[in-house]
């Protein structure tokens, strides 16, 4: 086998990423090793993806199985592992219908193809305007970089789809301005991750439910991250109490196999008649094995139960952490996709607060430059969590340190 480094990447990788330096080769629960053998405790499971940790047994032996029996048919052709799936995820949400894909960025793509269907079918082509917010975050396609309301993610890729109309976030009183007839759909993040794991206030969503039923637009909630039980609940408009039209999720569905889903209403399915979308790969046997799986063990009430106690412990870890080093305003976000926004002192820094973490043997995650993520299994054994803890504690008192003794002059 031909050995290969990080500086491989800079030889042969395009270079729209900037990986760290360490290359992982070994995952085991809530750890894992690099190449060196040095061991890390994960607390971003692949920007919150291995919702089950690395290498679960039950995912491992649904991989497998699968594997010896069949791989791929493309879409001409139904199977076992996606029947099974669908039918799982309409008995356990709002949805009648499922259309299945490889990631975040195909369920929003879909999601929104589906939108313009939807009201241009309703109006002869009037009603096409998508409202989306400022900060968000739907992918990486051309659609859905131009949904998201970050121009950092659309410069230079001009000139982009039109129709789309940008919104604060949490301003029911702009949306209520702004939508009108000519509004298709309204899509949202339940908690903005890309934009700082700023959470959707209650009165917020359901007030925008309010007003895409009195203008006959669909509600479109991007649970790509928050899905899954990462909330705490399966997804998380379950703490709303308000029911979208249309829900993508993605990442932790296959707990780290590729795998997207958009779930959506019959009268929104209906407008997607045969020809009108497709995905060679997605929906394939080996995915919705693993997703399937997925699905079977993270749709039970103690799991989702124990994901409440860990955030707890975590937030409150974070809390006494920010207490110590004064670098960080309070937690905040939704069960185990926690933000800690940097203090006024340290804002712009939370790369560094990364950096230091994986020095220490932790990793973690960005939410911009002013907000910490931290997103670990939802099974993390409160031991790991404990001692994931430890280690930011001692990457903060390393960057501490290391500015008091810029400040001494050493």
């Amino acid at each position: 086998m031909q050995d290969v480094t990080r500086a491989t990447f800079n030889e042969v990788m395009v270079p729209n990423y900037a990986p760290a330096e360490m290359v992982p080769v070994r995952g085991a629960g809530s750890r894992l090793w690099d190449q060196q053998g040095r061991e890390y405790i994960d607390f971003a499971n692949g920007i919150a993806v291995t919702l089950l940790g690395h290498c679960h047994p039950k995912l491992v032996e649904a991989l497998t199985t699968q594997a010896g029996k069949l791989w791929h048919l493309s879409n001409v052709m139904t199977n076992e592992p996606a029947l099974r799936l669908a039918r799982k995820l309409v008995d356990a949400t709002f949805a009648d219908r499922v259309f299945f894909c490889n990631s975040g960025a195909e369920a929003n793509e879909a999601a929104f193809k589906l939108a313009r269907r939807y009201g241009n079918t309703r109006s002869n082509g009037r009603q096409n305007q998508i409202i989306s917010f400022y900060n968000a975050f739907h992918g990486r396609t051309l659609f859905t970089v131009s949904v998201g309301g970050q121009a950092k993610y659309t410069q230079g890729f001009e000139p982009l789809p039109g129709a789309i109309k940008h919104l604060p976030y949490n301003d029911l009183a702009t949306l209520e301005e702004e939508i009108s007839g000519e509004t298709c759909a309204v899509v949202m993040e339940l908690v903005q991750g890309e934009g700082g794991i700023l959470p959707a206030a209650p009165e917020f969503v359901a007030g925008a439910r309010k007003l895409c039923d009195q203008h006959g637009a669909l509600l479109i909630f991007d649970e790509v991250q928050t899905g899954m039980g990462r909330s705490g609940k399966l997804f998380a408009h379950e703490h709303y109490g308000v029911t979208p039209d249309v829900l993508t999720s993605a990442k932790g569905l296959g707990g780290g196999f590729p795998i997207g889903a958009m779930l959506c209403t019959e009268a929104a399915a209906q407008v997607l008649q045969f020809g009108t979308h497709g995905s060679t790969y997605g929906g394939n046997p080996l995915a919705c094995a693993v997703a399937e799986a997925v699905l079977d063990i993270v749709n039970d009430p103690l799991l989702l139960a124990g994901v409440e106690t860990r955030a707890g412990l975590l937030r409150e870890g974070l809390d006494r952490i920010a207490k110590r080093y004064g670098m960080f305003e309070p937690a905040r976000g939704f069960g185990l996709l926690v933000g800690a926004p940097m203090s006024a002192e340290w804002k712009g820094r939370a790369k560094d607060v990364v950096n230091a973490a994986l020095r220490q043997g932790l990793w973690a995650l960005v939410a911009g430059p002013d907000v910490l993520r931290i997103a670990p299994s939802l099974i993390v054994p409160e031991a790991d969590l404990a001692e994931g803890l430890k280690r930011l504690d001692a990457a903060c008192a390393e960057l501490v340190g290391a500015g008091m003794r810029k400040a001494a002059g050493g």
